[in-house]
């Protein structure tokens, strides 16, 4: 059976932003969600390289916490994994006015690829992701952009520095975004006006889907899977492009050329 939050992945790509569901995301949670009070902004805090080394275990959890430990994860490239349309292990005891507080029963987790040592510099299109993506949600809650907490901010005895960014500052281009007061990144384009071709992303089945895995050189089976997503963000490295695995019109153009 799904759990509620199966709607975290229309008001994020309707927002315009790159999202990958992993398998089984909408039945996966340690419980159903209660009534969603806001969202608590992590970091993941890794040495690992890549674009989102922590996937797995934020799926799987950890030797000391069962997974999921987030609704969503995001990568540095400013890609939403979808993780947990149910309850997840993300929050823990909360400190101070959040202490009667369950976050992991009241509370959408975002845990964010971010190196250690603590770094507050962070990818572009990472945290205009973020930001983009907390008003998203806060926007379909009808919720005020202060719904969106910090974890050192809901736990600060036990997560002082997590994330490592200025929350003060993050709220109040959140509600920029939810006032439409500030820029965003422009949409990639769902077809090309110039050659009608249609953009791909991972979860897609189609004959144009097979014919970018033979572009690319990989067996034809017609469905955007990791494998071919992991190929495309291979090839717009070697390109030049932000490595974000979808197939828009830089990518196509870059593939005549090859």
């Amino acid at each position: 059976m799904d759990y509620a939050l199966t709607w975290l992945e229309t008001v994020l790509l309707d927002a315009g932003l790159k999202v990958a569901p992993t398998e089984g995301w909408r039945r996966r949670g340690r419980r159903e969600m209660g009534r969603v009070d806001g969202v608590i902004c992590h970091h993941t805090a890794t040495t690992a390289k890549g674009n989102m080394p922590t996937l797995g275990t934020l799926i799987k959890g950890r030797v000391d916490v069962s997974g999921p430990l987030a609704q969503l994860g995001l990568a540095r490239d400013g890609t939403f994994y979808l993780i947990a349309a149910g309850a997840a292990n993300h929050a823990g005891a909360g400190d101070g006015i959040y202490r009667t507080i369950s976050g992991n029963t009241h509370y959408i987790g975002i845990e964010a690829e971010n190196p250690l040592p603590y770094s507050a510099t962070w990818p572009d299109i990472q945290m205009d992701a973020y930001r983009r993506g907390v008003a998203a949600i806060l926007s379909h809650l009808d919720l005020g952009a202060g719904a969106c907490i910090a974890h050192k901010e809901y736990a600060p005895s036990r997560k002082p520095i997590d994330p490592a960014f200025d929350m003060r500052e993050f709220r109040l281009v959140v509600a920029a975004i939810m006032e439409g007061r500030t820029e965003v990144r422009p949409q990639i384009p769902a077809v090309d006006p110039v050659t009608n071709r249609p953009t791909l992303r991972r979860g897609m089945t189609s004959d144009r889907v097979g014919d970018l895995q033979q572009a690319l050189g990989l067996t034809v089976d017609r469905e955007f899977g990791a494998r071919t997503e992991a190929t495309v963000r291979a090839f717009q490295r070697q390109h030049g492009m932000v490595p974000d695995g979808i197939v828009g019109p830089r990518t196509w153009k870059a593939l005549e050329r090859v």
